[in-house]
């Protein structure tokens, strides 16, 4: 699916503002609740103002390796309408035999400072075992890393929610990072042989597909918590640095006058 605007940008559409980088969204500056999966599709709808998306398609997003009903879909479609006030269906437009459409004049957040950090999304991990237990692993692995990479103030880290509506789906690492507006892209792989693991993961410039950094681990199974930790540890500790490295080369390529800001960036 591709999206039409940079899902990673805080927007607004009338009183309402969602910011995917925190999985924020508010009315009127208060805080609104919404289930995942209802959140995930207002995500969805919101990046795709103004274009229908199929039945089938948002499925396929929401439920990447689970088989729902439409059923599932109405439901989110119904929490949402009510969660926006939508109901006279001035917003979420259902196209007959088709799907819906975002219809709210979507406009930048005014107040959302200049991106000028870093930018990286951590995708699910592909689950290589056929193992399901090691499904959860994988998972929980790639959000200890999203949050352990969240602690550094000078990246800007993609929030879970967002990184996670690619889990099953075979992705253009390129399209990733333009769909939400990062540009590197970290991923891997988890595979189970025996009473041991083995992780493999890539850091990739989402602008030009380009190999920076990539490296595998493997440990026992008598402690995978542990081995989750230390593996996420080490991906951390291995990463910052290479991001470092490819973003000063990146302001070596930049003009001169654009030198002097990322200057102060990397002091």
């Amino acid at each position: 699916m591709t999206a039409q605007r940079s899902s990673a940008a805080a927007v607004q559409f009338g009183e309402f503002r969602l910011d995917p980088a925190r999985a924020e969204f508010t009315r009127s500056g208060e805080p609104v609740a919404l289930r995942p999966k209802t959140y995930a599709l207002l995500s969805l709808l919101v990046a795709s103002a103004g274009k229908v998306l199929g039945k089938d398609e948002l499925l396929a997003a929401l439920w990447p390796k689970a088989v729902v009903t439409e059923g599932s879909l109405t439901q989110c479609v119904t929490e949402l309408r009510a969660a926006l006030g939508d109901e006279g269906e001035r917003l979420i437009k259902t196209v007959p035999r088709q799907g819906y459409r975002f219809d709210a004049e979507v406009i930048p957040d005014a107040d959302a400072p200049a991106q000028e950090k870093p930018s990286i999304a951590v995708l699910p991990f592909e689950n290589l075992s056929g193992d399901p237990e090691q499904e959860y692993f994988a998972d929980g692995m790639v959000e200890e890393i999203i949050t352990a990479l969240s602690r550094f103030r000078s990246l800007f880290v993609m929030a879970r929610n967002s990184s996670f509506t690619y889990k099953g789906r075979a992705v253009d690492v390129k399209q990733v990072g333009r769909e939400l507006g990062v540009r590197y892209v970290l991923e891997g792989s988890v595979r189970k042989h025996g009473d041991r693991l083995r992780i493999s993961g890539q850091l990739i410039d989402a602008s030009s597909g380009g190999h920076i950094w990539a490296d595998r681990y493997e440990g026992a199974l008598e402690d995978i918590f542990d081995l989750q930790d230390r593996i996420t540890a080490s991906v951390v500790g291995a990463v910052l640095p290479k991001m470092e490295w490819a973003e000063i080369e990146r302001a070596k390529r930049k003009p001169t006058a654009n030198l002097h800001a990322y200057d102060y960036y990397l002091r």
